[in-house]
């Protein structure tokens, strides 16, 4: 299989680190653009690395009758335009439960991916299947999803659903979720989604807006870094 975005036309260069945004080294000479956005951007292979959209979350659990505020896929599309927008992205690898389950596909949500859809169409798109997308399904035919089981290896990347190490390779991964507690006293701390990247397994925050988090023990040497409203910061 060739890499995702090899095969597509030449498009324009990014403009340089967009503002918040941060750029570190995982490994020697491989970089990674962390976004406020939720995503992060390998600047290399022009590709946007997004876990855990979730798409029609809150459709499947208005559909079975819990009452979740509405507007979340329009917000996460949002900031897919933005990601794109910002870095020039020449494709996207989701990494794993792009859509919640077979319910988010209610009409108004497939429409409103459609409708993003249309607008990104020369942009190569790949998800690597996660537990929910096993009982989701594929996304549909016309949504030109390029479906894989990981580790999907990329360059330097083993780009991975749920953590789990990859001889030769650094994996990024979903599934978890990952979150960091910020303040002292309980009254003041902060909890934020984040980034973490230990010895061989990096952690990608949730992209969807209604996914919750986990706050996992910060291990020895692992760098944590915090997705605020407008920017990423080390902590």
């Amino acid at each position: 299989m060739s890499e995702p975005g090899a095969d597509l036309p030449e498009r324009p260069r990014q403009r340089g680190l967009p503002e918040g945004a941060l750029d570190i080294a995982v490994l020697p000479g491989s970089h990674l653009w962390l976004l406020p956005q939720r995503a992060a951007f390998d600047p290399e292979r022009r590709l946007l690395l997004v876990a855990d959209a979730h798409i029609g979350k809150a459709v499947s659990f208005r559909r079975l009758g819990v009452p979740v505020p509405g507007g979340t896929t329009a917000e996460a599309l949002k900031r897919l335009d933005d990601a794109i927008a910002l870095t020039a992205a020449a494709g996207i690898v989701f990494l794993g439960d792009l859509l919640h389950s077979r319910r988010s596909l209610a009409p108004d949500t497939l429409a409103a991916v459609r409708a993003w859809r249309g607008r990104h169409a020369g942009l190569a798109l790949t998800l690597v299947r996660g537990n929910h997308d096993a009982r989701a399904g594929d996304p549909p035919p016309e949504l030109a999803v390029a479906c894989v089981d990981g580790p999907l290896l990329l360059g330097p990347w083993a780009l991975v659903h749920e953590p789990q190490a990859v001889a030769g390779a650094y994996a990024l991964a979903g599934h978890v979720h990952p979150g960091v507690v910020l303040g002292g006293r309980a009254r003041d701390r902060l909890r934020l989604p984040c980034f973490r990247f230990g010895q061989a397994v990096g952690l990608l925050p949730a992209f969807g807006g209604f996914t919750g988090l986990h706050v996992p023990v910060r291990q020895p040497g692992e760098r944590v870094l915090a997705v605020a409203s407008e920017a990423v910061l080390a902590v």
